[in-house]
Parts: C-alpha cells; structure tokens; sequence
C-alpha cells in the first residue's frame, strides 16, 4: 500500500491519513531505495538535512547543516550509501555519506560553484536547484549559471554541461531512451537532449496560455513527459518527440511538484494550500476530485 508524504512550507512534513510531523520547512523529500528512511531538505538560510524512520508516523533519526543557504532537493544514491543536497541560496551542492541504518555519518563533501547568466535578478549567481544520480555521476542543475554540473561520487568535478543562455534550468529527468529533458524556469521552455553528448533534440514551450510562465517539475512515465507550469497554473503533457498531448489545469494556483503512483498523479499546488490527484487510468491525467489540505505545500512523496 502506497504512502503519501507532503513536505511544505508550512507546518511540517504531512502523512496522509495520519497528521503532521514538525519540521523546519521541508520543502523536498526523498526516500532510501531499500530502508523505511525519508529525508527532507529544510529550506533555511543556514540550511538542514533531517532523516525519519517510517511506520506508525515519522521519527526523526538525524539531522546536520546542508552545507549552503535555503536547500531545495535531495536525492539518494541507489546504492542508499549517499545523499545529495542542492541549496538554492549560495548555490552549493554537498554529499553526504548514509550507514547501513540510512543515518548520516562522517564528513559531507561540499560542491561550491561560481558564475552567473544573463537574467539581472535571477542569475547574479549560482543556484543549484535538482541533484540526480545517474550512471554514477552526480548530476546539479544550476539556474543561476545556465549550467547542468557534473561530479563523480567522491565530489571531484566533472566537466559541466551549458545549456541555453537565460534558460535558467531547474528540475530535468534521465529517461531509459537515452534522453533527458530539461524544465528551463526563465524561459519558459522544455527541452530534449540526447544523454549521451547533451545534443539537443528539441525545444517547446512548456505551456501554450497568454502570460510568463515559470516551469517547475518535470517527470516522465510510460513514454510521456509531464511538466508544470506556474503563472498558467497547468499540468502539460508531451509526447518524448515533443507533441503537445495536452494542457490541463492543475487544480489550484502555483504548482510546485508532482508525484506517479500507479495510475495516480499528484500535484502540490503551493499558494492554494492542495494536493490534488489526477488519474492516469484513461491516459491522459484528468480530475478524480480528490483533494488534500496542506498548507503551502513544495513537495509530494509516495512510498
């Protein structure tokens, strides 16, 4: 039986069906591949990583500074030996080593950058935004620097992939085919590359409403891409060649994040204080009606 775990802006981190647990602003979540442990990334000027045992309500196991200002993400190695932390504010990305328990244990490895984009306001400079694991490197988005960074699991610095300039990249997803597509916050763009040399493939705008749009998670399932839109307030769907499926609304005002389970997609509507769920039985996501209360909530986690 699948659980969901809303981390917000709000009060603490929700599990649904049993209450809230406080936490300091737990603006992203993520889960051990193997052992019953979330993690949160407390979005705080001096930022903090938590760690939960789950069952029978959260308990918290751990927690130590993120190594930056305000994170915003983090991931798990599949092997469940290291977690990454992006912090937004400064920009730096750390690692930090997990024991068989999933706590943390020994040094984190910190990852600072510097450069900056065209944007005046918005790429001063670095923001880390998303880390993703994959083949064994670990992967930062930079909106700051317009820049995917690369490192090896030691932290040793890889060469970073640049993308458009002003595109301003955020969350990006690897998918089996050989691709990633990348959610561009400043341009209002999603685009395709091939994973192999970062060749791009293609381009769309991420929505087709009137009116700025800053794109937020993106994600793929079952040969479909679906990313959000906030401003438009929608949920799009793109084929992996880049056709627009669909735009729907997203249920409510800003949408942060979503999450697949089974057949349902949820989507964490930040200013309107929902979750709201869609099912994907028919193929396209539409409306089920459920909704659940959560007050600003950033992220959604079904384990």
């Amino acid at each position: 039986m699948t659980q969901l775990y809303v981390g917000s802006y709000g009060d603490g981190i929700l599990t649904a069906g049993e209450g809230i647990t406080p936490a300091p602003s737990p603006s992203f979540l993520a889960a051990h591949p193997a052992l019953p442990v979330i993690y949160a990334a407390g979005e705080l000027g001096d930022g903090v990583l938590l760690s939960y045992a789950t069952g029978g309500g959260l308990r918290e196991t751990g927690r130590r500074p993120s190594g930056g200002d305000s994170p915003c993400h983090v991931a798990v190695h599949p092997s469940g030996t290291l977690l990454a932390a992006a912090n937004y504010g400064d920009g730096v990305a750390s690692l930090h080593h997990l024991d068989a328990e999933g706590r943390f244990t020994g040094e984190p490895i910190p990852l600072p950058h510097q450069g900056s984009g065209p944007h005046p306001d918005r790429q001063r400079g670095p923001h880390a935004h998303q880390c993703v694991f994959h083949d064994d490197v670990l992967h930062v988005s930079d909106l700051g620097t317009d820049e995917i960074r690369r490192y090896t699991l030691t932290g040793d610095p890889l060469e970073p992939v640049r993308l458009a300039p002003g595109m301003g990249p955020r969350h990006f997803v690897f998918t089996p085919d050989g691709r990633v597509y990348v959610a561009g916050e400043l341009d209002g763009t999603l685009r395709a590359y091939a994973a192999a040399d970062w060749r791009e493939l293609w381009q769309a705008p991420a929505s087709a409403a009137a009116g700025v749009n800053f794109p937020a998670h993106v994600d793929a399932a079952d040969g479909r891409l679906y990313i959000l839109n906030r401003g438009p307030n929608t949920l799009s769907v793109f084929s992996a060649d880049g056709d627009k499926l669909a735009e729907l609304p997203s249920g409510g005002d800003w949408p942060r994040h979503f999450a697949i389970a089974g057949d349902t997609l949820w989507i964490a509507n930040q200013n309107s204080g929902t979750v709201d769920a869609f099912t994907l039985d028919g193929g396209l996501p539409a409306p089920t009606g459920e909704t659940i209360a959560v007050k600003s909530p950033a992220c959604v986690l079904p384990v």
